[in-house]
């Protein structure tokens, strides 16, 4: 990785810096759009002590769950339990400590973070236990809680084409939290499906703009289904 060029061609380079006790975020939502390949070498690496912001946490063997099966999560802030009953089992035995957060706010708070915005008012969660102990105001005549915004050691995220100077385009649904995440990390790696070069993408499809970005990396994926569902023939 020299100049504007951010690619890195191993995953211990990507990960550089990563120890114990960091904050992680994710960017993905279940299992599209999330960063495979940096979640296992994560899961390689030993480190523990970890929160883990993002959306859920993967399923019991794919995604961000490989990390709970290890036990190198501390704390999952999230909007939801989801597929993983490993996730449900940690949190109801007290193991895992969670935050869980509404979708909406979650992907706010990151987004605040990446703008430098240290809080913002939102009503989603008043009168809930989502809003106990925090602080409320009130506008035109409507009453909003003040959440905290949030940032991360490294953001971690998943672009279905990058260029070397970090310019991402993400596909489709796989935008779900990604671009958010990717401006709220101190270090920001990307995982790619493709990595082309400079002026190949059209400016006016670039999701998240390089300047947030510190390492890519050429991924490969298996895109994992959290839930087939088909129908028989005769349907």
């Amino acid at each position: 990785m020299a100049g504007f060029n951010k690619v890195v061609h191993s995953y211990a380079d990507a990960l550089a810096g990563l120890s114990n006790n960091m904050t992680i975020i994710a960017g993905g939502f279940g299992l599209c759009g999330i960063p495979e390949g940096l979640i296992a070498h994560i899961r390689e690496m030993g480190v523990s002590g970890l929160t883990v912001v993002s959306n859920n946490c993967g399923v019991d063997d794919f995604g961000l769950g490989i990390l709970l099966q290890e036990r190198q999560i501390k704390k999952m802030i999230a909007s939801y339990v989801g597929e993983n009953a490993l996730f449900e089992q940690q949190l109801l035995s007290g193991e895992l400590e969670v935050e869980l957060t509404p979708q909406g706010t979650l992907a706010e708070k990151m987004r605040a973070g990446g703008a430098g915005i240290p809080a913002f008012y939102t009503a989603t969660g008043y009168g809930t236990p989502v809003g106990e102990g925090k602080e409320v105001r009130e506008f035109n005549g409507r009453p909003y809680i003040m959440e905290e915004s949030i940032t991360g050691d490294f953001a971690i995220v998943k672009a279905w084409k990058a260029d070397t100077f970090g310019n991402c385009v993400y596909r489709h649904t796989a935008q779900n939290f990604n671009p958010m995440a990717a401006t709220a990390g101190k270090i920001t790696v990307v995982e790619a499906e493709e990595i082309v070069a400079p002026g190949s993408l059209n400016p006016a499809h670039i999701h998240t703009p390089g300047i947030y970005v510190n390492r890519v990396i050429q991924g490969t994926f298996e895109k994992r289904i959290e839930r087939k569902v088909t129908r028989s023939k005769e349907n």
